[in-house]
């Protein structure tokens, strides 16, 4: 047969015309003019998008929130070498600022070639081949997870410090945060920009501030929130090991978790979507760096020590601003702010699912959209697996953190050497300049990780080394099981002509009503022959039944046979789905069509009173046969009305 062109190798669904979505395949370069609401068209649900002010609300809460732990974990490795090592805190926070810029300016950049989304994955999937773009989205994936999980029991955690009461309910209390902010993202992620966009101002404002003033002071405003607790400052040491240095950095790049947020979820974004997604790209990595590099000055200008059972960040508020309500402002808005920082995962992973599923790789119902653009299926299946972590790990934020930010320097550095590749092959104008630069970032990014996964290996990171392949191996049982159904529906191929055979419907039915009129009525007009077949039982107390509707029937004489299907048990479907066999093999050239009558009750509550008849004949029939089945709806009205 002939060659059809075929649509993104979907073996099922059309285009999604609907969202003014193009047909190319996310892998490829495209144009940042030629996506959803470009000049070539007005854009579809505008107002169910977002704008850059909103995207760093939904998009970057991750990173925002990361300012609470990053310089943190910074200071605790190198408070290993004691005094002297935390005098390297700036030096270590300028390097990882200096790789957040290349981070931000490659994913400009990504976002300009690739604005269906996608990132890494898309980065990977065009320069760097099937697989390595399937690792980069099964490193996504589970970051994105694990984002969620993290955040919520941060937050959580913090708000259990403060009232120690409700600790012991912990895991309820997270399992809430999760369905709070799962139902605000199931009403869009404009609906959550809106809702999450006052906490981030608030956050970042607090966290501005406190830099600012703390610049202004010459010595701590306060040190009440560190005073008795214990100093982990080790021994004075007068060198720092080049694997402490890098233990630092990696530690510290947890910091830079959610910076891929916003080239993912590109198609979020209003007309001019791309460019929007930039400005937005650019925006957060200025507020981030500006804060971690102004906390690390603040660390180093007040000489502070890590001690035990508190925050840095509470430190240099307690410092900067003193111990007042300006310092509560600050402690409640990163304790907001952390739990809501899982909406970053709810913003970006349900739309890198919904390419996946268009690649065939997750099956299609995540692809599909509701009227506000939400991956409603995404939305649901990650807060399923979140709640199921959260529930593992019984709320506690230890458990999860040893396997937390592995998979997003694996996706970073993929899409850093995806884009030296990127760059080489399109050669334009500095092509050299930003693929040394792509280049320097893949290799600080890939030394990252490595020494992350080694340094928390038995901690629990070996869980994600072996869940990364078989994430892939899942993609690609996927994509081979969607390949055999193309192949057998002869996806790509001119089908014959259609031919005409001779159809024969066949009506189950029980007793004689208006729903066994409106089934004949439908029946006869769909069919050349119509056979009306009833299960009858030989027990006494079904007689009567089987002999009353053989007397109704002849004295209706509608002009359809009823046939009578004896049954030596109580089944229904299966003495009809034997006919139906039967009747296959015996007549091979007809098109058989089971039309199956059943009520639609005017409540839904009143579906409970439905003796559920028609999906058991339905289930057997299309377990059992090749039949056509169509299930006919009858409406019931409500009391009262016409």
């Amino acid at each position: 047969m002939s060659m059809v062109s075929q649509p993104d190798r979907r073996p099922e669904e059309p285009p999604d015309t609907a969202t003014g979505a193009v047909t190319t395949r996310p892998g490829g370069p495209h144009e940042a003019g030629t996506g959803p609401g470009s000049a070539q068209g007005p854009e579809p649900d505008a107002r169910h998008r977002l704008t850059s002010l909103q995207g760093l609300a939904a998009l970057s809460l991750d990173a925002m929130a990361s300012v609470a732990y990053g310089p943190e974990s910074i200071v605790l490795v190198l408070a290993a070498a004691g005094g002297y090592g935390l005098g390297f805190t700036l030096p270590v926070t300028l390097a990882i600022a200096a790789l957040l810029a290349v981070l931000v300016a490659s994913y400009r950049q990504v976002i300009a070639a690739y604005p269906n989304g996608g990132g890494s994955y898309a980065v990977a999937q065009a320069h760097l081949g099937r697989r390595t773009a399937l690792v980069a989205a099964a490193s996504l994936i589970l970051d994105y997870v694990l984002n969620v999980a993290v955040s919520v029991t941060a937050g959580v955690a913090a708000l259990t410090s403060a009232f120690p009461a409700l600790y012991e309910d912990r895991v309820w209390i997270c399992l809430a945060v999760l369905v709070l902010i799962t139902g605000i993202n199931l009403r869009g992620i404009v609906d959550s920009a809106k809702a999450f966009l006052a906490p981030t101002a608030v956050f970042i404002g607090a966290v501005l501030a406190m830099v600012v003033v703390g610049l202004l002071r010459d010595a701590p405003a306060s040190t009440v929130t560190a005073d008795g607790h214990a100093s982990v400052l080790a021994g004075n040491a007068t060198t720092v090991g080049a694997l402490l240095l890098l233990k630092a950095f990696a530690s510290g790049c947890s910091a830079l978790t959610g910076v891929e947020a916003v080239a993912n979820a590109v198609p979020s974004f209003r007309a001019p979507a791309a460019k929007r997604a930039q400005r937005t790209e650019v925006a957060l990595g200025a507020l981030l760096g500006v804060m971690l590099i102004g906390l690390s000055v603040l660390i180093g200008r007040f000489h502070l020590q890590p001690v035990e059972g508190v925050t840095v960040l509470a430190q240099l508020a307690d410092a900067s601003l003193g111990h007042n309500w300006a310092f509560y402002v600050v402690q409640f808005a990163t304790m907001v702010l952390l739990a809501l920082a899982a909406n970053t995962s709810f913003g970006g992973l349900p739309v890198l699912m919904g390419l996946l599923a268009r690649d065939n790789f997750l099956p299609h119902v995540f692809g599909l959209k509701a009227d506000r653009q939400v991956h409603r299926h995404g939305v649901l299946a990650l807060a399923a697996v979140a709640a199921a972590l959260l529930v593992f790990s019984g709320g506690d934020v230890n458990t999860l953190v040893p396997l937390f930010a592995i998979g997003v320097f694996v996706g970073f550095t993929i899409c850093q050497v995806g884009m030296v590749r990127h760059w080489r092959l399109e050669r334009s104008p500095g092509w050299r300049g930003k693929a040394l630069l792509n280049g320097f970032g893949a290799l600080l990014t890939g030394v990252s990780a490595v020494v992350v996964t080694a340094t928390k290996f038995t901690e629990g990171a070996w869980l994600i080394v072996v869940a990364l392949p078989l994430l892939v191996l899942a993609f690609e049982a996927v994509h081979r099981a969607y390949g055999r159904i193309g192949e057998r529906l002869g996806l790509g191929r001119v089908p014959e002509p259609p031919r005409r055979a001779h159809s024969l419907v066949i009506v189950p039915v029980s007793h004689l009503s208006r729903l066994t009129c409106e089934a004949l009525n439908a029946a006869v007009s769909l069919g050349d022959e119509v056979v009306a077949v009833t299960v009858t039982y030989s027990t006494p107390e079904d007689r009567p039944a089987t002999e009353a509707l053989r007397r109704d029937w002849e004295l209706w004489n509608p002009g359809v046979e009823l046939l009578e299907l004896p049954s030596a048990t109580r089944s229904i479907g299966r003495p009809i789905a034997g006919y139906v066999t039967d009747l296959a093999a015996r007549r091979p050239g007809t098109r058989i069509t089971v039309l199956i009558p059943e009520a639609e009750p005017a409540h839904l509550w009143q579906r409970l009173l439905q003796n559920q008849r028609g999906a058991v004949v339905a289930h057997a029939i299309r377990r059992d046969t090749d039949a056509v089945i169509c299930r006919l709806r009858f409406r019931l009205e409500a009391a009262g009305r016409a």
